[in-house]
Protein backbone atom coordinates (compact mmCIF):
# COMPACT_ATOMS: atom_id res chain seq x y z
CA UNK A 1 0.00 0.00 0.00
CA UNK A 2 1.43 3.42 -0.91
CA UNK A 3 0.90 6.89 0.39
CA UNK A 4 2.46 10.34 0.61
CA UNK A 5 3.84 12.15 3.61
CA UNK A 6 5.71 15.26 4.64
CA UNK A 7 9.45 15.23 5.12
CA UNK A 8 11.18 13.67 8.15
CA UNK A 9 12.12 15.55 11.29
CA UNK A 10 15.77 16.52 10.85
CA UNK A 11 16.74 16.00 14.49
CA UNK A 12 15.72 12.33 14.26
CA UNK A 13 17.15 11.66 10.80
CA UNK A 14 20.91 11.46 11.08
CA UNK A 15 23.28 10.49 8.28
CA UNK A 16 24.59 7.28 9.86
CA UNK A 17 22.97 4.15 8.41
CA UNK A 18 19.37 3.01 8.18
CA UNK A 19 17.63 2.06 11.35
CA UNK A 20 14.33 0.76 12.64
CA UNK A 21 11.75 1.53 15.27
CA UNK A 22 10.02 -1.37 17.03
CA UNK A 23 6.99 -0.89 19.30
CA UNK A 24 4.95 -3.16 21.54
CA UNK A 25 1.71 -1.49 22.67
CA UNK A 26 -0.47 -3.33 25.17
CA UNK A 27 -2.59 -3.02 28.25
CA UNK A 28 0.45 -2.34 30.43
CA UNK A 29 1.82 0.49 28.29
CA UNK A 30 4.38 0.98 25.52
CA UNK A 31 7.74 -0.69 25.05
CA UNK A 32 9.98 0.72 22.34
CA UNK A 33 13.33 -0.13 20.77
CA UNK A 34 15.48 1.45 18.06
CA UNK A 35 18.29 -0.28 16.23
CA UNK A 36 19.73 -1.36 12.91
CA UNK A 37 19.47 -4.57 10.92
CA UNK A 38 23.23 -5.07 11.26
CA UNK A 39 23.57 -4.36 14.98
CA UNK A 40 20.14 -5.25 16.31
CA UNK A 41 18.42 -3.18 19.01
CA UNK A 42 20.62 -0.37 20.32
CA UNK A 43 18.38 1.04 23.06
CA UNK A 44 15.01 0.29 24.69
CA UNK A 45 12.56 2.29 26.79
CA UNK A 46 9.10 1.74 28.28
CA UNK A 47 6.12 3.73 29.51
CA UNK A 48 3.54 2.24 31.85
CA UNK A 49 0.65 4.37 30.51
CA UNK A 50 -1.37 2.42 27.93
CA UNK A 51 -2.68 4.04 24.77
CA UNK A 52 -6.31 5.12 25.06
CA UNK A 53 -9.20 3.70 23.07
CA UNK A 54 -12.25 5.72 22.06
CA UNK A 55 -15.05 5.87 19.52
CA UNK A 56 -12.59 5.22 16.67
CA UNK A 57 -10.79 2.45 18.52
CA UNK A 58 -7.11 2.85 19.44
CA UNK A 59 -6.41 6.61 19.57
CA UNK A 60 -3.62 7.48 17.08
CA UNK A 61 -3.04 10.95 18.55
CA UNK A 62 -2.59 9.59 22.06
CA UNK A 63 -0.37 6.84 20.62
CA UNK A 64 1.97 9.46 19.09
CA UNK A 65 1.87 11.59 22.25
CA UNK A 66 3.11 8.60 24.26
CA UNK A 67 5.60 7.44 21.59
CA UNK A 68 7.42 10.63 20.57
CA UNK A 69 9.20 11.35 23.88
CA UNK A 70 10.30 7.73 24.14
CA UNK A 71 11.77 7.70 20.64
CA UNK A 72 13.54 11.02 21.12
CA UNK A 73 15.13 9.71 24.31
CA UNK A 74 16.11 6.49 22.56
CA UNK A 75 17.75 8.18 19.58
CA UNK A 76 19.70 10.41 21.96
CA UNK A 77 20.86 7.31 23.82
CA UNK A 78 21.59 5.15 20.76
CA UNK A 79 23.42 7.79 18.76
CA UNK A 80 22.73 8.87 15.17
CA UNK A 81 20.23 6.50 13.53
CA UNK A 82 18.21 7.37 10.42
CA UNK A 83 14.90 5.61 11.02
CA UNK A 84 13.57 4.15 7.78
CA UNK A 85 11.23 1.38 8.96
CA UNK A 86 8.86 0.88 11.87
CA UNK A 87 6.88 -2.07 13.19
CA UNK A 88 4.08 -1.43 15.66
CA UNK A 89 2.53 -4.39 17.45
CA UNK A 90 -0.70 -3.29 19.11
CA UNK A 91 -3.21 -5.06 21.32
CA UNK A 92 -6.69 -4.79 19.81
CA UNK A 93 -5.46 -3.87 16.32
CA UNK A 94 -7.65 -6.45 14.56
CA UNK A 95 -10.90 -5.05 15.95
CA UNK A 96 -9.97 -1.54 17.14
CA UNK A 97 -7.25 -0.53 14.68
CA UNK A 98 -9.02 1.46 11.94
CA UNK A 99 -7.77 4.79 13.26
CA UNK A 100 -4.21 3.54 13.60
CA UNK A 101 -4.20 2.08 10.10
CA UNK A 102 -5.52 5.35 8.65
CA UNK A 103 -3.29 7.81 10.51
CA UNK A 104 -0.25 6.21 12.11
CA UNK A 105 1.92 5.55 9.02
CA UNK A 106 1.71 9.21 7.97
CA UNK A 107 2.32 10.43 11.51
CA UNK A 108 5.43 8.24 11.85
CA UNK A 109 6.72 9.52 8.50
CA UNK A 110 6.22 13.16 9.45
CA UNK A 111 7.74 12.81 12.92
CA UNK A 112 10.62 10.40 12.34
CA UNK A 113 11.14 10.13 8.58
CA UNK A 114 10.03 6.49 8.51
CA UNK A 115 9.13 5.30 5.00
CA UNK A 116 7.93 1.73 5.63
CA UNK A 117 5.47 0.95 8.41
CA UNK A 118 4.09 -2.44 9.43
CA UNK A 119 1.09 -2.51 11.76
CA UNK A 120 0.63 -5.88 13.44
CA UNK A 121 -1.75 -7.35 15.97
CA UNK A 122 0.09 -8.10 19.18
CA UNK A 123 -0.67 -11.78 18.59
CA UNK A 124 1.49 -11.58 15.43
CA UNK A 125 4.42 -9.97 17.23
CA UNK A 126 4.01 -12.50 20.05
CA UNK A 127 4.17 -15.25 17.44
CA UNK A 128 7.28 -13.85 15.74
CA UNK A 129 8.93 -13.25 19.11
CA UNK A 130 8.30 -16.84 20.13
CA UNK A 131 8.95 -18.73 16.88
CA UNK A 132 10.29 -16.36 14.25
CA UNK A 133 9.17 -16.69 10.60
CA UNK A 134 8.43 -20.43 10.81
CA UNK A 135 5.19 -22.40 10.44
CA UNK A 136 3.54 -23.27 13.72
CA UNK A 137 1.23 -22.05 16.45
CA UNK A 138 1.60 -19.90 19.55
CA UNK A 139 -0.66 -19.62 22.58
CA UNK A 140 -0.36 -16.13 24.07
CA UNK A 141 -1.74 -15.97 27.59
CA UNK A 142 -2.03 -13.14 30.08
CA UNK A 143 -5.18 -11.52 31.33
CA UNK A 144 -6.69 -12.75 28.06
CA UNK A 145 -5.95 -15.68 25.78
CA UNK A 146 -5.43 -15.98 22.05
CA UNK A 147 -3.90 -18.61 19.79
CA UNK A 148 -2.37 -17.73 16.44
CA UNK A 149 -0.91 -19.94 13.75
CA UNK A 150 0.52 -19.70 10.26
CA UNK A 151 1.68 -21.96 7.44
CA UNK A 152 3.49 -18.87 6.04
CA UNK A 153 0.72 -18.50 3.44
CA UNK A 154 -1.85 -16.94 5.80
CA UNK A 155 -2.74 -16.38 9.43
CA UNK A 156 -5.32 -18.13 11.61
CA UNK A 157 -6.44 -16.93 15.03
CA UNK A 158 -8.69 -18.43 17.67
CA UNK A 159 -10.29 -16.73 20.67
CA UNK A 160 -8.95 -13.41 21.91
CA UNK A 161 -12.56 -12.18 22.14
CA UNK A 162 -12.22 -10.51 25.53
CA UNK A 163 -13.27 -11.61 28.98
CA UNK A 164 -17.02 -11.28 28.34
CA UNK A 165 -17.12 -13.31 25.13
CA UNK A 166 -14.11 -15.61 25.33
CA UNK A 167 -10.42 -15.52 26.30
CA UNK A 168 -11.15 -19.03 27.54
CA UNK A 169 -8.37 -20.35 29.74
CA UNK A 170 -6.75 -16.94 30.20
CA UNK A 171 -5.97 -15.23 33.47
CA UNK A 172 -9.35 -13.51 33.84
CA UNK A 173 -11.14 -16.77 32.97
CA UNK A 174 -9.16 -18.73 35.60
CA UNK A 175 -9.64 -16.02 38.21
CA UNK A 176 -13.38 -15.78 37.59
CA UNK A 177 -13.73 -19.58 37.80
CA UNK A 178 -11.86 -19.52 41.12
CA UNK A 179 -14.12 -16.80 42.49
CA UNK A 180 -17.18 -18.71 41.36
CA UNK A 181 -15.94 -21.85 43.15
CA UNK A 182 -15.43 -19.78 46.29
CA UNK A 183 -18.96 -18.40 46.11
CA UNK A 184 -20.33 -21.90 45.60
CA UNK A 185 -18.63 -22.96 48.81
CA UNK A 186 -20.03 -19.92 50.60
CA UNK A 187 -23.57 -20.82 49.42
CA UNK A 188 -23.23 -24.53 50.10
CA UNK A 189 -23.65 -25.42 46.43
CA UNK A 190 -21.92 -28.34 44.73
CA UNK A 191 -18.59 -27.64 43.07
CA UNK A 192 -17.38 -25.21 45.70
CA UNK A 193 -13.95 -24.94 47.28
CA UNK A 194 -13.53 -23.91 50.91
CA UNK A 195 -9.84 -23.37 50.26
CA UNK A 196 -10.56 -20.89 47.47
CA UNK A 197 -13.19 -19.26 49.69
CA UNK A 198 -10.54 -18.63 52.33
CA UNK A 199 -8.28 -17.12 49.65
CA UNK A 200 -11.04 -14.83 48.40
CA UNK A 201 -11.73 -13.54 51.91
CA UNK A 202 -8.02 -12.98 52.45
CA UNK A 203 -7.72 -10.95 49.25
CA UNK A 204 -11.10 -9.20 48.94
CA UNK A 205 -12.64 -9.39 52.39
CA UNK A 206 -16.08 -10.85 53.16
CA UNK A 207 -17.58 -12.41 50.02
CA UNK A 208 -20.87 -10.56 50.47
CA UNK A 209 -19.00 -7.43 49.40
CA UNK A 210 -17.37 -9.02 46.36
CA UNK A 211 -19.94 -7.88 43.73
CA UNK A 212 -19.71 -4.29 44.93
CA UNK A 213 -15.91 -4.48 44.93
CA UNK A 214 -15.72 -5.99 41.44
CA UNK A 215 -18.58 -4.88 39.18
CA UNK A 216 -17.96 -1.10 39.22
CA UNK A 217 -14.25 -1.51 38.43
CA UNK A 218 -13.17 -0.38 34.93
CA UNK A 219 -10.27 -2.84 35.17
CA UNK A 220 -12.41 -5.91 35.93
CA UNK A 221 -10.41 -8.27 33.65
CA UNK A 222 -7.18 -7.39 35.47
CA UNK A 223 -8.82 -7.80 38.88
CA UNK A 224 -10.18 -11.22 37.88
CA UNK A 225 -6.78 -12.24 36.52
CA UNK A 226 -5.09 -11.17 39.75
CA UNK A 227 -6.82 -14.09 41.47
CA UNK A 228 -5.52 -16.69 38.98
CA UNK A 229 -2.20 -17.26 40.84
CA UNK A 230 -4.24 -18.04 43.98
CA UNK A 231 -6.07 -20.75 42.04
CA UNK A 232 -2.73 -22.20 40.95
CA UNK A 233 -1.42 -22.05 44.53
CA UNK A 234 -4.44 -24.08 45.71
CA UNK A 235 -4.25 -26.69 42.93
CA UNK A 236 -2.01 -29.08 44.91
CA UNK A 237 -4.48 -30.74 47.25
CA UNK A 238 -7.65 -28.98 46.07
CA UNK A 239 -9.43 -30.92 43.30
CA UNK A 240 -11.67 -27.97 42.44
CA UNK A 241 -8.72 -25.63 41.81
CA UNK A 242 -6.88 -28.37 39.92
CA UNK A 243 -10.00 -28.95 37.83
CA UNK A 244 -10.16 -25.26 36.90
CA UNK A 245 -6.59 -25.36 35.59
CA UNK A 246 -7.27 -28.61 33.72
CA UNK A 247 -10.30 -26.96 32.07
CA UNK A 248 -8.16 -23.92 31.20
CA UNK A 249 -5.60 -26.24 29.59
CA UNK A 250 -8.34 -27.88 27.51
CA UNK A 251 -9.54 -24.49 26.29
CA UNK A 252 -6.00 -23.52 25.30
CA UNK A 253 -5.49 -26.80 23.46
CA UNK A 254 -8.80 -26.27 21.63
CA UNK A 255 -7.61 -22.86 20.42
CA UNK A 256 -4.16 -24.16 19.46
CA UNK A 257 -5.69 -27.05 17.51
CA UNK A 258 -7.89 -24.59 15.60
CA UNK A 259 -4.90 -22.61 14.27
CA UNK A 260 -1.98 -25.05 14.06
CA UNK A 261 -1.00 -26.15 10.54
CA UNK A 262 -2.05 -29.76 9.97
CA UNK A 263 0.89 -30.77 7.79
CA UNK A 264 4.58 -31.28 8.45
CA UNK A 265 6.07 -30.78 11.91
CA UNK A 266 4.94 -27.29 12.96
CA UNK A 267 6.43 -25.71 16.05
CA UNK A 268 4.27 -24.95 19.05
CA UNK A 269 5.09 -22.50 21.84
CA UNK A 270 3.41 -20.66 24.68
CA UNK A 271 4.21 -17.10 25.68
CA UNK A 272 2.97 -14.55 28.18
CA UNK A 273 2.80 -13.86 31.88
CA UNK A 274 0.03 -16.42 32.48
CA UNK A 275 2.51 -19.27 32.18
CA UNK A 276 4.59 -17.96 35.08
CA UNK A 277 2.12 -19.91 37.22
CA UNK A 278 4.30 -22.91 36.43
CA UNK A 279 3.55 -26.60 36.79
CA UNK A 280 -0.03 -26.38 38.10
CA UNK A 281 -0.97 -25.00 34.66
CA UNK A 282 1.88 -26.20 32.44
CA UNK A 283 1.64 -29.90 33.33
CA UNK A 284 -2.04 -30.27 32.31
CA UNK A 285 -1.41 -28.03 29.30
CA UNK A 286 1.47 -30.22 28.10
CA UNK A 287 -0.76 -33.27 28.43
CA UNK A 288 -3.64 -31.67 26.51
CA UNK A 289 -1.37 -30.39 23.73
CA UNK A 290 0.31 -33.79 23.33
CA UNK A 291 -3.13 -35.37 23.00
CA UNK A 292 -4.60 -32.81 20.61
CA UNK A 293 -1.52 -31.97 18.51
CA UNK A 294 0.79 -35.00 18.47
CA UNK A 295 2.39 -33.89 15.18
CA UNK A 296 3.50 -30.50 16.56
CA UNK A 297 6.97 -29.99 18.04
CA UNK A 298 6.77 -28.21 21.38
CA UNK A 299 9.54 -25.64 21.78
CA UNK A 300 10.28 -22.88 24.30
CA UNK A 301 9.43 -19.34 23.22
CA UNK A 302 12.53 -17.52 21.98
CA UNK A 303 11.34 -14.08 23.04
CA UNK A 304 8.42 -11.80 23.85
CA UNK A 305 6.25 -9.51 21.65
CA UNK A 306 8.80 -6.67 21.66
CA UNK A 307 11.40 -9.19 20.47
CA UNK A 308 8.94 -10.04 17.68
CA UNK A 309 8.55 -6.38 16.72
CA UNK A 310 12.34 -5.99 16.67
CA UNK A 311 12.73 -9.06 14.44
CA UNK A 312 10.13 -7.78 12.01
CA UNK A 313 11.47 -4.21 12.02
CA UNK A 314 15.02 -5.36 11.29
CA UNK A 315 13.73 -7.39 8.34
CA UNK A 316 11.54 -4.54 7.09
CA UNK A 317 14.44 -2.07 7.22
CA UNK A 318 16.44 -4.37 4.92
CA UNK A 319 13.66 -5.43 2.52
CA UNK A 320 10.17 -6.92 2.39
CA UNK A 321 8.69 -9.00 5.18
CA UNK A 322 8.60 -12.74 4.59
CA UNK A 323 5.48 -13.13 6.74
CA UNK A 324 2.05 -13.24 5.06
CA UNK A 325 0.01 -10.06 5.05
CA UNK A 326 -3.51 -9.84 6.43
CA UNK A 327 -5.93 -6.92 6.32
CA UNK A 328 -6.65 -7.08 10.05
CA UNK A 329 -3.56 -8.79 11.47
CA UNK A 330 -0.55 -7.49 9.52
CA UNK A 331 -0.36 -4.69 6.95
CA UNK A 332 2.61 -2.83 5.48
CA UNK A 333 2.45 0.77 4.21
CA UNK A 334 5.16 2.25 1.99
CA UNK A 335 5.24 6.04 1.93
CA UNK A 336 6.81 8.19 -0.77
CA UNK A 337 9.77 10.44 -0.01
CA UNK A 338 10.11 14.16 -0.54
Amino acid sequence: MTGASEGPASEISAPQGSGFLAVDSGGSGLRVAVGTAERGPLARRASDEPVRTGDRGIDPEHFMARLVPLVRALTAEAGPVRLTAAVVGAAGLASLGDGLRAELPGALAREFGVRRVALAADAVTAYVGALGPRPGAVIAGGTGLIAIGTDLAGWRRADGWGHLLGDCGGGAWIGRAGLEAALRAHDGRAGGSSRLLACVEEVFGPVAGLPGALYPRPDRPAVLASFAPRVAACADGDPVAAGILRAAARHMADSAAAVCPSGGEPRLAVTGGLFKMGDPLLVPLDEELARRLPHARRVPAEGDPLHGSVRMAAELSAGPLTLPGDEAMLSVTTLSGD
